[in-house]
């Protein structure tokens, strides 16, 4: 075999090994089939979620808004993050439910619907 050949051929072998890597690493959703970028299945169960917005009273009469009915395919804690900086305040999230510090029942449900969630499945 010519040099040239050989180094051709080794080329093509690392360009082979580079490609076989990026697929086999590449993360697969299990429940779609798709690649985790194209993953629609957290699409299919905002649209089928029964959410509640309630207050609630807490220690020394502090308001807090808790979004519950949140099913474990969300992103609850993304869901979160994204309220907490649109309405400019903090919280928590767990069990499956988000708690706002303040009364924000009003705010939390446009907030919702442009994350996804249908409005007609809030209720407040």
């Amino acid at each position: 075999m010519h040099p040239k050949e050989v180094q051709k051929h080794g080329k093509l072998k690392k360009i082979l090994q580079e490609y076989s890597h990026s697929i086999n690493n590449m993360d697969i959703c299990p429940k779609c089939g798709l690649p985790k970028q194209a993953c629609v299945c957290e699409q299919i169960v905002k649209s089928s979620q029964r959410i509640k917005v309630t207050t609630e009273k807490k220690r020394y009469g502090k308001l807090v808004t808790i979004i519950s009915g949140l099913e474990s395919g969300i992103d609850v804690r993304k869901t979160a993050k994204a309220l907490k900086n649109e309405l400019a305040c903090g919280g928590t999230y767990r069990d499956n439910e988000i708690e706002l510090q303040g009364d924000h029942k009003r705010r939390v449900k446009p907030v919702l619907v442009r994350l996804g969630f249908e409005e007609n499945a809030i209720e407040d």
